[in-house]
């Protein structure tokens, strides 16, 4: 009996030893401690915004076609994000949330004082190719009380948000300078909500809500099959500033911004499938760009009173 007993543990033994090394020693693992799993992607992604002039899905539309574009020849990683405000924005850049913002030069010049982004490219647009763009101030076109500039003294005035070029902030330059000041009018209110703003200035001063609005020139056509465009009259049309910019955020590698100008210089209205992108963008080309090109927006902060830090 004793026999069969030791027949049995050499046996058992001999079964274990060609699963053990003695040179290993045994892993110990601790099951109270846990790591959270990264994603490499998202780490390595380059976030892209469009400043929300328009809703969502405008911006969406616009952009899509220009983010696969650089997606393939800079084989970096783009997404797009969609910030709900202006200030958003603005802050998203500061926080590090926004890596390349496309964004009008009033908020660029910001984001150069409060947060050191660079400027690398220029939008072209409009049938006049040029890198510049217009503000209107619009109203009813059945509304007698309004002909003039003079007369919109006391009425009611919505514009697309505080810090809007095309749809503020040109604007109170042109007031400005016919010696109307904020509070030579009624109120002056901002489209609310997120996105689509640019629209909904027009929709308001077309629903008789306000008195007149201030809008970038080429909104108008955007909300062609909503309203009648004949009842929507243009007072006036301010002066030419510096247009659309591409900056990157302060820290993002150089040569990252380096790479997705390129590309952009790349695109060309010449080439049938490129075109077909920047027709989508509502955009005629890209010209190289330099932070000096934007005083003449910094100098007219400084003159209707608007601090950029």
């Amino acid at each position: 009996m004793l026999k069969t007993v030791f027949s049995l543990i050499w046996v058992f033994a001999a079964l274990l030893l060609p699963g053990c090394d003695q040179e290993e020693s045994p892993l110990k693992v601790d099951l109270g401690k846990k790591e959270q799993v990264r994603h490499e992607t998202s780490a390595t992604a380059i976030t892209y915004a469009y400043l929300p002039q328009y809703s969502h899905t405008v911006s969406h539309e616009r952009h899509r076609l220009l983010v696969e574009f650089l997606r393939r020849e800079t084989g970096y990683n783009i997404k797009q994000v969609f910030p709900d405000t202006f200030d958003q924005h603005m802050d998203m850049v500061g926080q590090g949330k926004i890596d390349i913002s496309f964004a009008n030069p009033f908020v660029y010049v910001a984001l150069a004082q409060r947060y050191g982004s660079r400027v690398f490219a220029s939008a072209v647009e409009g049938v006049e190719g040029n890198s510049k763009f217009r503000g209107q101030i619009i109203c009813r076109a059945d509304n007698p009380a309004i002909v003039t500039l003079a007369d919109c003294r006391g009425k009611r005035w919505i514009a697309v948000d505080p810090n809007s070029a095309g749809g503020y902030l040109y604007a109170l330059g042109l007031f400005h300078g016919q010696g109307l000041r904020p509070e030579d009018f009624a109120e002056i209110a901002f489209a609310p909500g997120p996105g689509g703003k640019q629209e909904k200035v027009v929709l308001a001063v077309w629903a008789g809500k306000y008195d007149i609005g201030s809008i970038r020139e080429g909104t108008l056509q955007v909300v062609g099959e909503k309203i009648d465009l004949r009842e929507i009259k243009v007072l006036a049309t301010t002066p030419w500033y510096p247009g659309w910019v591409y900056s990157a955020r302060a820290g993002l590698d150089p040569e990252v911004a380096d790479n997705i100008a390129r590309a952009l210089l790349k695109l060309s209205s010449t080439d049938k499938e490129q075109r077909r992108i920047l027709d989508a963008a509502h955009i005629m080309g890209f010209v190289p760009a330099q932070d000096r090109d934007y005083d003449p927006i910094r100098n007219l902060a400084a003159q209707i009173g608007i601090h950029l830090d």
